[in-house]
Parts: C-alpha cells; sequence; structure tokens
C-alpha cells in the first residue's frame, strides 16, 4: 500500500494513572501502534499521540489508599506506563505525555473559556450526592449503585460498565459511597454544564454512514442518540483537577472527562513545541485532507463519538475523527478482570517474564474486535509454542540454518524463478496489498493471520523442495529455492513490524538483506546470515501452571 504524503493522526486513550496496567488495557491499546508502525512504513506522515491521565477520582482514591498526595500517584504510574508501554511493548508514540503539562492545562482552560463565552457551557445548580460520614460531596467514581437500565450492580455514578449508558449519579438504585458504604444524600452545588443536548442532530448527522467504525461504536452512538444526548457537568467538587478559568470556583475543578479527551489536541500542540515547529500540529488538525484514527475500549465510546466530537463542533476549525477503533472488553481465564480478587495479570509483571511479543501476537491475533475474548494462560502458552515457534520462528531458523550449512551464510539472487517459484512470490506482493488493507480498516486480526499464513506457505515450499536432500544432487537448484524462501522472510520483516517490532529487530539482525524495508515487495540482490538463533523461547507446561496458580490469591 502506497501511503505517501497522506497525514495520519492516532490518539490512543489515556489510561488512569491509578495503578498498573494490566493485559486488558494493552488489548484496547494495541491497535493504535499497529496502526501507527504500518502507516509509517506505508509512507504516511504519522502523528501518535496519548499520554497518563492523572487528574480525576481514581488517583484521589488510589492516594487516600496509599496515604500520599494525588501527585504522588501520577507521577509513579506515569513513570511506569513509560517503562512498561514504551520501553517494554515498544509503543512507538511520538508523544506520551500527561494531563498535568503547562500546555494541556493552558489550551483545556483555553477551550472552556471560549465554549462558555459562546454559550455551549453555562452555570447551573444540581442535586449531587454528599456522604456525611466522609462529610463531602462524592465525585462519580465515589459512588456506585445498581444501573436503571441493566440492573448491573456496580454500576457508577456517570457510566454503567456493563451496558455502556451514560449515567447520572441520581440514577442509580440504591447509591451508596463506595468508600464507606452509607447511602448519600443529595445537597444542591454549583457547577458549569456542557451543552451536548445542542448538538444532537449535529452528531446525528456526522455519525451517519461512518465506514471506518467499529460495530460497536456504530450501536452505542446510535442508541445514545436515540434516547437524546443530555447535557453534562464538567466540573466536579475537588481541587485535583485543572482549575476553572473563571474567579470564585477554586473550590472546583474542570472534569477530567472535559479535559482528557482535550489531551488528543493538546499532545499534539505540545509534540509541535518538543520538535521545534510549533505549528506542525496544524498539518494534522486544520487539514481536511488528514485522517483521525481513535483507538480505545468500549467503554470510552461515548467521549469519542459524542462528547469529543461536541466539544470539536463548539471549538470550531479542528478535524473530527474518521475512525473509531473501539475493542470489546477482555477477560482473564473466562472471568472479568478484578484487582480486589487478585483476578489479573499485571503488565509489568508480564514483562519481567516473557516476551512482549509474544503478548504482542497473543492479543491480536485473539483480538476483542467484534466481540469479547479472552486471555488464558494455557492456551497463551499453546499459541507461543504452535504458532509463533513451530510455524513462523521454525522457518525462518531452518532457512537460515540451510544457507549457514552449505553456502557459507551467503546467496546471491541471480537467476530468473520457475514457475512454483513465481507463485510462492506472487504470494508474497498480495499479502502486502491484503494485509495493508485490513489495517487500515483495523482488521488487526485478519491482517495478522494473512502474514502468518505466508509464513506457513514458506514452510510448505521449504518442505516440498526439500533443499536439505536437493544439495546433494543439485546444488544450484537447491540455493535457488533457498533464496526464494529468503527473498518471503526479506518480507516477513516489514510485514510483521506493526503487530511484533522486536522480532522484526532480530531478523534484520540475522539477515543482511541489501534493501529498504518499506510496506511494498522488494527483490533482494545478495543476503549474508550472521549468528542466527531461535527468535523465541519456547512455554513451559510448569511455566503455565505457575502462572494459573497465582491468580486469585
Amino acid at each position: 500500500m502506497n501511503n505517501q504524503d497522506k497525514k495520519i493522526y492516532i490518539g490512543a486513550a489515556w489510561p488512569y494513572a491509578n495503578g498498573s496496567l494490566h493485559l486488558g488495557h494493552v488489548s484496547a491499546l494495541i491497535g493504535a501502534d499497529i496502526l501507527a508502525r504500518y502507516f509509517r512504513l506505508s509512507g504516511a506522515d504519522v502523528l501518535y499521540t496519548s499520554g497518563s491521565d492523572c487528574h480525576g477520582t481514581p488517583i484521589v482514591l488510589a492516594a487516600e489508599q496509599e496515604k500520599v498526595s494525588p501527585d504522588e500517584v501520577a507521577k509513579k504510574y506515569h513513570k511506569e506506563f513509560l517503562e512498561t508501554l514504551v520501553g517494554g511493548l515498544k509503543f512507538s508514540y511520538d508523544n506520551y505525555t500527561t494531563t498535568t503539562t503547562e500546555t494541556h492545562i493552558k489550551i483545556v482552560q483555553e477551550f472552556f473559556l471560549k465554549l462558555y463565552q459562546e454559550g455551549n457551557i453555562y452555570l447551573k445548580t444540581q442535586e449531587l450526592p454528599f456522604c456525611v460520614e466522609c462529610n463531602r460531596f462524592l465525585p462519580d467514581r465515589y459512588i456506585e449503585g445498581e444501573c436503571p437500565k441493566c440492573r448491573y450492580k456496580q454500576a457508577r455514578g456517570d457510566q454503567c460498565d456493563e451496558c455502556g449508558s451514560m449515567l447520572d449519579p441520581k440514577d442509580l438504585i440504591n447509591p451508596r459511597c463506595k468508600q464507606c458504604g452509607s447511602a448519600p444524600e443529595f445537597r444542591e452545588t454549583e457547577h458549569f454544564f456542557l451543552k451536548l443536548s445542542g448538538f444532537q442532530d449535529k452528531i446525528a448527522e456526522w455519525s451517519k454512514d461512518q465506514p471506518l467504525w467499529r460495530t460497536n461504536a456504530t450501536g452505542f452512538t446510535k442508541k445514545f442518540l436515540n434516547e437524546g444526548i443530555h447535557d453534562r457537568a464538567i466540573t466536579r467538587d475537588t481541587k485535583w483537577g485543572i482549575p476553572i478559568p473563571i474567579e470564585g470556583y477554586e473550590d472546583k475543578s474542570i472534569y477530567v472527562w472535559f479535559e482528557a479527551v482535550c489531551g488528543y489536541f493538546t499532545s499534539s500542540v505540545e509534540w509541535a513545541k518538543i520538535n521545534n515547529r510549533p505549528d506542525a500540529w496544524r498539518e494534522f488538525w486544520e487539514n481536511d485532507e488528514a485522517v483521525h484514527y481513535y483507538v480505545h475500549g468500549k467503554d470510552n465510546i461515548p467521549f469519542h463519538t459524542i462528547i469529543w466530537p461536541s466539544i470539536l463542533m463548539a471549538y470550531g476549525g479542528l478535524n473530527l475523527p474518521n475512525s473509531i477503533i473501539s475493542s470489546e472488553y477482555l477477560t482473564l481465564e473466562h472471568k472479568q478482570f478484578s484487582k480486589s480478587r487478585h483476578w489479573a495479570v499485571w503488565l509489568p509483571d508480564f514483562l519481567k517474564s516473557y516476551d512482549p511479543d509474544t503478548l504482542r501476537y497473543y492479543l491480536t491475533v485473539n483480538g476483542c474486535e467484534t466481540s469479547d475474548a479472552d486471555f488464558s494462560w494455557h492456551e497463551y502458552g499453546q499459541r507461543t509454542n504452535k504458532e509463533l515457534i513451530g510455524n513462523f520462528s521454525n522457518f525462518i531458523y531452518r532457512t537460515a540454518q540451510l544457507i549457514e550449512k552449505n553456502f557459507d551464510g551467503k546467496v546471491h539472487n541471480d537467476f530468473n524463478p520457475d514457475a512454483r517459484q513465481t507463485a510462492l512470490t506472487d504470494k508474497v506482493i498480495a499479502t502486502f496489498e491484503s494485509s495493508g488493507q485490513l489495517i487500515e480498516e483495523g482488521h488487526f486480526r485478519e491482517a495478522i493471520r494473512e502474514i502468518f499464513n505466508l509464513a506457513e506457505e514458506g514452510n510448505r515450499f521449504l518442505a516440498e523442495t526439500e533443499p536439505w536432500k536437493s544439495i546433494k544432487s543439485d546444488r544450484e537448484t537447491a540455493r535457488k529455492d533457498l533464496v526464494v524462501t529468503a527473498q518471503v522472510i526479506s518480507s516477513l520483516i516489514p510485514l510483521i513490524s506493526p503487530f511484533l517490532p522486536q522480532t522484526a529487530d532480530k531478523i534484520r539482525d540475522y539477515f543482511k538483506f541489501s534493501i529498504n524495508q518499506t510496506w511494498e515487495f522488494s527483490k533482494i540482490d545478495k543476503l549474508e546470515i550472521t549468528a542466527s538463533k531461535p527468535i523465541f523461547a519456547r512455554i513451559e507446561d510448569e511455566q503455565i501452571e505457575a502462572e494459573v496458580a497465582k491468580l486469585g490469591k
């Protein structure tokens, strides 16, 4: 695929900096890195940003539990996210930042003031839950109760994670304070509201016939529109957040679901400043030809299809989302991830013991694209051993060993291929086209399967040609067949790079191909193999049993 000079913006959801990430978080985020790496290889100009959401109730809750300041909690987990997402999984952000930067705070306040001055934000008195025992108003995540729509028992004050409905604390049945368990009383307090209802028709028109939205995003958005979009308070009774830029509201702050989504824009402006090109963000945000991808879990759909677009429409002059890549949920051994029940696989723990690319592979090939998916330790071990080692790595290692042993690690592509060899090369060319199209459409699971099918074709070609036998009677035929399989491997490097970047680097180190690696077929002239070795370590049954035994303890 040729995307030369296209402008692609990719915004990945901002994880709350209130605790370690588990594999469910990674499952929702990995698609953004796949897109970014693919588009760069195919010639596009890419801006890929995200950051740690450092404000809001989750951070305050974690700080109270750890008996430290919210700022300490946010900094601690932001550092960990950099170490695990960037350092471990190699997410290739152009800018991974926080919601506490001067740039973010200034721009969010500018957004707030402009929308307020134009009547899209207004002041209103409302009744909010107040916990007498804790002596404070309860932000959305401090209160939970039964969802009035699906009867889920642990719905939050702003949203039900079970059915995705946006809620108000007054909607909850049998509400209770999450900290002390007592029933709150409702008291009047004054807050600023975003006039979402004024954008009902615009959102309805804009969201029609969006070909790059996942089905769940389309369905959820239609449901919200059918129910009617309601105005929402965008400030809270807390000092931990971005200050309201209007005098007299020093005890309140701008709430995260308004300011955090603005992070997609603020991180882009910050990226431009960091790179000493202060206006470079305009190429992505004020350019009608630029394409915007947003990648997140399905619980974040309303923020990306209703709230953020409404803010953008109200502000004016900035690009709206084009593609909504919203994942379904990942379960663990067929149960929901749960910190309280110790039912989780935490990313820092995983990375201490296992190859990061084995996780990237599993979460992609078993992706939550159209329905919930499950992480099973046994299946993870089987897929690693059978698919990554038995198929993919085995094909590459066997080819390398045969060339090292019989041709001193050096072969030249100086012949015209026969029909059988040409058929395999044609398969390579077709895989670039088909898998690239699938990635652009957000079908990562199908794309990686096509690429691994190519490795299977290479294995079949080796099995049929048997160069380890033909070398004894027809050395030249064996050499040509091995050159063709090496040609497949040279193409697998860019093909797998969006999915398994560290694996691609290893193979590139083994095979010194005389070509530039881009998202297109390129004929090799020669290669020189240096110190080939197995790419992945086998996952033993004992390791898997030990991991399963840890769950719930």
